[in-house]
């Protein structure tokens, strides 16, 4: 079922290649084109069909009927204005950024068919060898409409992200950001801070548990700091809930209680045992 005539990833890394590859898979396009500043990683998108074609330039976005955004937080921001001045007014605009209120009120401005969007899904690695066409299955996929929004370009992107075999729920951005926040935003940083509390020379007595819970500390620096700058209000409210809780297990480990230690720790198991 084709959507779209000239789809246009800016960005084909991780999730851009992969984006790229399932389009492609599934038929929904005539063309798939690439925009990269590295020669190189164009050259990669094309080896493994994630992409049509690559250019360097974002001249390449002309033509477009659909453009996604699918670089970190600030180059979407900055190359924002640019590409308005380039793609035509028809031409829908979606992004897949891990932040949304500030990208969606910069991006709703300059493009008459912005859509925000935010597909929950990837891997610690980064980078288009690592793409997978895949990844979006069963995934969940937040759509964050504002009142402007366009309702046949809210349909489009939608449609995509189905087709995709992503499961669509719409909110606010600022609710996105607040959510993620704390399910996404907040494990990255417990991720990133475990593995910088343990000494170099303890990882060769590190086994499944310390490699599983710091699965995501692997994930890319500039892209996660980013991140946390962008969302930072909500980060950070997020941490004083992570701080509370932590500090409950240190009282009652300092106070040798038991039933204190065993409650918390129940509460713990089921609610991760409410996540399928």
């Amino acid at each position: 079922m084709k959507l779209f005539k000239k789809v246009v990833i800016v960005g084909t890394g991780l999730i851009g290649g992969s984006i790229g590859l399932a389009i492609k898979k599934k038929k929904l396009a005539d063309t798939v084109i690439g925009i990269s500043r590295r020669r190189s990683t164009i050259d990669l998108a094309r080896k493994i069909k994630a992409i049509d074609s690559g250019f360097q330039g974002l001249s390449a976005a002309r033509g477009a009927d659909l453009l996604i955004l699918a670089v970190p937080v600030n180059t979407l921001v900055k190359l924002s204005p640019r590409l308005s001045k380039i793609t035509g007014r028809e031409c829908i605009v979606t992004d897949v950024g891990s932040t949304k209120e500030r990208i969606v009120a910069k991006l709703d401005r300059l493009f008459p068919n912005f859509v925000g969007a935010h597909p929950l899904a990837g891997l610690e690695k980064s980078g288009v060898a690592n793409a997978c066409r895949c990844i979006f299955e069963n995934a969940l996929c937040i759509i964050t409409p504002t009142k402007s929004t366009n309702k046949r370009s809210l349909r489009k992107v939608a449609a995509l992200w189905k087709a995709l075999g992503s499961r669509i729920v719409f909110m606010p951005a600022k609710k996105h950001d607040r959510i993620t926040a704390i399910v996404s935003h907040l494990p990255h940083v417990a991720a990133f801070s475990l593995a910088n509390s343990v000494p170099a020379n303890y990882l060769k007595f590190a086994a499944g548990g310390f490699k599983s819970t710091t699965r995501i500390a692997a994930s890319d620096p500039q892209a996660w700091a980013q991140i946390f700058i962008a969302n930072k209000k909500n980060i950070l409210n997020s941490l004083c809930i992570f701080e509370k809780n932590i500090d409950g297990i240190k009282s009652a480990i300092k106070k040798e209680d038991h039933a204190a230690l065993i409650r918390i720790l129940k509460r713990s198991q089921q609610i991760r045992e409410k996540l399928a």
